[in-house]
């Protein structure tokens, strides 16, 4: 009976072994293929790439700041991205496989992977070896090279207005930025720093130390590992921003003991403001004190901290007067300016040496300050602020704790705007940063359409997404602070009017708050430094009502519902200027 089947048997199993060995050849052949065309991309990286291979690496990975900060800025990116971030990082130079890899059915990763694509295969042209010739450290640059020194910690002497871009720092940029302060050199180091100062660092270095590429020029160098690349700035500057002039602080009643707290004199019979200014940016000192032909420089401390301002009247005795009466009416009053020159008392930052104990939230809606309150903090404790996301344009700008993972607990503070109860008991304490929802709107919206320092345009302001964006956000200002006040464990509420209008009681309770003590005198550098470099620049819209009526009274309510939230749980209260209008 077994007979009749056994030539079906047969050729079934025949069968199944001819299909495996014709697929086993199928998937040989595949790799035999794939290994082929991975080694002529070899042979064409090898003839194109020099001998130092860290230059076209660390370009070639530099769009990543580009990408995260797109994912912060528009969440419901970050599915299609991930799926498609293997074909991101390994880009093929074969010109046939380009528009199969460039098609995407969402317009906005299409053309971000086509900036891309084009930008590596610029990358697989031939580049200049490092050992044929040295990168040039100027091409059109104005002032002059110095040379390359050492920049020791313990002797710093270029430590005047110090900031970073990670990502677009050039020669050009740093010299105008230090010729804008008033300083007489401009250095750079580890491809993305600047410093500015008025003396030249002690030990000179050896040229080819200075060999890390600027992040936003290539073929030139900004420095090294603990190299310095200096560059004398010339005098007539003649960039796009203008020379920054002093900035009239008050008039205060001076020091009893003037010589030690402005220890710099210059006397000269026909002094100005500028002639003043001028020589106490020359020494480094962001306060230039004038009376009568005395010029005095310094910075803000203890015993003359710059509070009480007095009528501007008393001070004008001290220049061109000629009655005995008024020269001893003003004689104790001085004319106080602020320099260019950055106070650096406060600008050194670093991680925590050890875990934080507690896990301390900055919260607040977008728009209410919290990248100000950042900086304020950051500068007044010396340790670097955290944030619950990763925004590149932040961390190309200096704040290093950007790029740290919120949970690491190496920072003083995480930065966030989520809500809700899971992700607020996350953390141990919160300070809750609450601004007018009306400016945070606003604030908000600019950030959106033009970045952390831009503004929004008239198109913007009349378009549709103005109207969505207002319905849509309002509610999100209520939400977040009822669920703080609702969830959160240990709360201080500090409302963003109170902290400009009085910044160092306020930022000192904050820091209190954090459990971290800080001098007077780094308060009053913080202050010095307010404004940081986030300010809003360029030119300032027309003032104009953005709100209607409808927007007003759904903001109203919520403003209302707030305020009796906050006063239910014994903190104060909105400020009036929230109130209903």
């Amino acid at each position: 009976m077994a007979k009749p089947f056994s030539r079906p048997q047969k050729f079934l199993w025949r069968t199944q072994f001819l299909l495996f060995f014709l697929t086993a050849a199928y998937l040989m052949a595949g790799s035999l293929l794939l290994l082929q065309r991975s080694r002529v991309v070899l042979q064409q990286g090898s003839r194109g790439t020099s001998g130092n291979q860290a230059l076209p690496a660390t370009e070639m990975f530099s769009p990543a700041g580009d990408t995260e900060t797109r994912l912060v800025q528009n969440p419901h990116l970050i599915p299609k991205l991930i799926v498609n971030m293997d074909m991101l990082q390994e880009p093929r130079t074969d010109q046939k496989y380009g528009p199969r890899w460039l098609i995407s059915r969402n317009s906005e990763l299409r053309q971000l992977r086509r900036r891309w694509f084009l930008r590596f295969v610029n990358e697989q042209e031939p580049m200049q070896g490092a050992g044929d010739k040295v990168p040039k450290h100027t091409r059109e640059n104005k002032g002059t090279y110095i040379g390359c020194f050492d920049d020791d910690p313990r002797e710093k002497m270029m430590k005047g207005a110090v900031f970073y871009d990670l990502r677009k720092m050039t020669i050009s940029h740093c010299q105008e930025a230090c010729a804008e302060r008033s300083y007489t050199y401009a250095g750079l180091e580890y491809g993305a720093e600047c410093y500015c100062g008025n003396k030249l660092p002690v030990t000179v270095a050896k040229q080819e130390e200075c060999n890390n590429e600027c992040k936003g020029e290539k073929g030139t160098v900004c420095g090294g590992v603990n190299r310095l690349s200096v560059y004398r700035v010339e005098e007539s500057w003649s960039g796009p921003k203008q020379r920054r002039h002093a900035i009239y602080r008050g008039c205060f009643r001076a020091p009893e003991n003037v010589t030690n707290i402005l220890p710099a004199v210059l006397i000269h019979s026909n002094l100005t403001v500028e002639m003043c200014s001028g020589f106490c940016s020359k020494k480094e000192f962001p306060l230039a004190v004038l009376r009568g032909s005395q010029c005095h420089c310094g910075f803000p401390t203890i015993h003359f901290p710059l509070r009480n301002n007095s009528d501007k009247s008393l001070c004008i005795p001290s220049q061109n007067t000629s009655s005995a009466a008024e020269k001893s009416k003003g004689k104790d009053y001085w004319l106080v300016y602020q320099t260019p020159v950055q106070d650096t008392r406060c600008t050194d930052r670093r991680f925590l040496p050890t875990k934080s104990k507690a896990f301390v939230a900055l919260s607040s809606f977008p728009g209410a300050g919290n990248t100000w309150a950042r900086h304020l903090i950051e500068h007044a404790t010396g340790f670097y602020t955290g944030s619950y996301y990763f925004d590149g344009t932040l961390y190309n700008k200096g704040f290093k704790g950007e790029k740290d993972h919120w949970r690491s607990r190496r920072t003083v503070c995480v930065k966030t705007h989520e809500s809700g109860k899971k992700e607020i008991e996350m953390f141990d304490s919160a300070i809750l940063l609450i601004r007018n929802p009306y400016k945070s709107l606003v604030a908000e919206f600019n950030r959106k359409c033009a970045g952390h320092l831009g503004y929004a345009t008239d198109r913007n302001w009349k378009s549709k997404e103005w109207p969505e964006f207002v319905n849509s956000y309002a509610s999100w200002w209520a939400s977040h602070v009822l669920d703080w006040l609702k969830y959160g464990k240990s709360l201080l509420v500090v409302h963003y009017e109170d902290l400009k209008q009085a910044l160092i009681p306020k930022l000192k309770e904050m820091v209190e708050f954090m459990n971290i003590t800080v001098t007077e005198d780094r308060l009053l550098c913080v202050e010095n430094n307010r404004d940081g470099n986030f300010k809003r620049s360029g030119p300032r819209p027309k003032a104009f009502e953005p709100f209607t009526t409808e927007m007003k009274d759904l903001i109203n309510q919520y403003i209302v519902t707030v305020d009796k939230a906050l006063k239910e749980r014994n903190f104060v209260g909105l400020p009036k200027e929230y109130l209903p209008r």
